[in-house]
């Protein structure tokens, strides 16, 4: 299952992902996709403000790992500078799956590959304006199936 909506400001697309964090459950899997300056650190912000964590959430592009602590741990990943697939181990990556807190990972359909079937992947493309945005949403399986479809729901005012 899948839908998209759009969204025409950086705070539209904080809204957005906000919407997603009301939903989001301990060791549950975001996938973030979309080309450099589409949105993921903002997305990634969204979820963050809604989980309330207090500070700034930036991408972790080169430490590559950002841990946050809000209604529950946000793990923020961001695989951009991996020039291998086997760097992925060495990020601890399945820990932070099996822990207590959710992980978001900003260029992940990179590692699509060696990602657990169950998530959410969200793809944001760039849209004719300076902040126009078109995100879909695409259930991994699991339980993601049914909550893509109460997340459908809450972001009807968005939709395409």
């Amino acid at each position: 299952m899948s839908f998209s909506v759009r969204t025409t400001s950086v705070d539209d697309t904080r809204q957005v992902a906000a919407a997603v964090a009301r939903v989001l459950r301990p060791r549950d899997l975001v996938v973030l996709s979309g080309e450099m300056g589409a949105g993921k650190t903002a997305f990634t912000q969204g979820l963050a403000a809604e989980l309330g964590v207090v500070g700034p959430v930036t991408s972790p592009t080169f430490t590559l790992v950002h841990n946050y602590e809000g209604r529950i741990p946000l793990h923020h990943v961001d695989i951009y500078r991996l020039e291998r697939l086997a760097e992925v181990a060495d990020l601890g990556l399945s820990e932070l799956l099996d822990g207590d807190g959710a992980v978001v990972i900003e260029w992940g359909d990179v590692i699509d590959e060696v990602l657990p079937a169950e998530g959410l992947d969200v793809m944001l493309d760039v849209g004719p304006g300076p902040d126009d945005r078109r995100i879909t949403f695409e259930s991994r399986g699991g339980s993601w199936t049914v909550r893509l479809t109460s997340l459908e729901r809450a972001m009807e005012s968005w939709r395409c």
